[in-house]
């Protein structure tokens, strides 16, 4: 019902400090910027990154994972060194975890195959070094929610399927458009937690189909460009778009 995740919004506190982390240190290029807001694209997801002066504010400590090729996952431990990352591994995958200057862990998981050869040919990448180990998408974002059991409902009705429970703590991982954990409150890895009023905006087919699907809803439908936004139980913000 979902096919892709177009946006993930995050709240920022001072987008000058927002931007020197995203921009110097992950080598990202703004595609679209304001007074209160910037965004970056990174493969088929826009990062927002958002001050809170008008709703929807953006998710606050949230937790999320850009994924990059395995080949250039060791450069990046190394860049980010500075930042005394976390580092874990899932099988044959690694990943890193930093955080950014609003407090949200920002993992890279080096789970892409082989590096694209010339990397991103960008004059206006800050970073000449990241040009060769691109960022190539978002696969995760972990949420927060009061009653797991509604939100793994709630999110299997738009299609999601559990791929994992958590043994000792209530957690669930969901795949489909991105991978989502849904995390009652708790600590991850790298002390993680789950964000609060997180803005997600998906693609599909039909967004009224989506809207009906996955309700009852705390507020909404209400009418946006190209789509229809909702709100969950927990705060959520999510964006139904026919188009991204």
């Amino acid at each position: 019902m979902l096919t892709r995740l177009c946006r993930l919004g995050l709240e920022v506190k001072y987008l000058d400090a927002a931007r020197e982390f995203y921009e110097t240190r992950l080598g990202l290029v703004p595609v679209e910027e304001s007074d209160a807001a910037v965004a970056y694209g990174v493969g088929e997801t826009t990062v927002v990154l958002r001050r809170p002066v008008e709703a929807p504010r953006g998710g606050v400590h949230t937790h999320y994972a850009f994924s990059t090729a395995r080949d250039d996952y060791e450069d990046w431990l190394s860049s980010l060194s500075d930042l005394d990352p976390a580092e874990f591994s899932f099988g044959a995958s690694r990943s890193l975890y930093v955080y950014d200057p609003d407090g949200n862990c920002v993992e890279i998981g080096g789970i892409d195959g082989d590096a694209p050869t010339g990397g991103m040919a960008n004059e206006a990448d800050p970073d000449p070094q990241s040009a060769d180990r691109p960022l190539t998408g978002v696969f995760e974002v972990v949420l927060e929610v009061t009653d797991l059991g509604r939100a793994e409902a709630q999110f299997r009705a738009l299609g999601f399927e559990v791929v994992d429970r958590g043994e000792k703590r209530p957690r669930v991982r969901l795949g489909g458009a991105v991978d989502l954990e849904l995390w009652e409150p708790q600590l991850g890895i790298a002390d993680a937690r789950g964000g609060l009023h997180v803005d997600l905006a998906f693609e599909t087919a039909d967004p009224e189909a989506a809207v009906e699907a996955g309700g009852p809803w705390a507020d909404g439908p209400e009418a946006v460009e190209g789509g229809l936004r909702v709100r969950d139980a927990d705060g959520h913000v999510l964006t139904f778009l026919a188009d991204c």
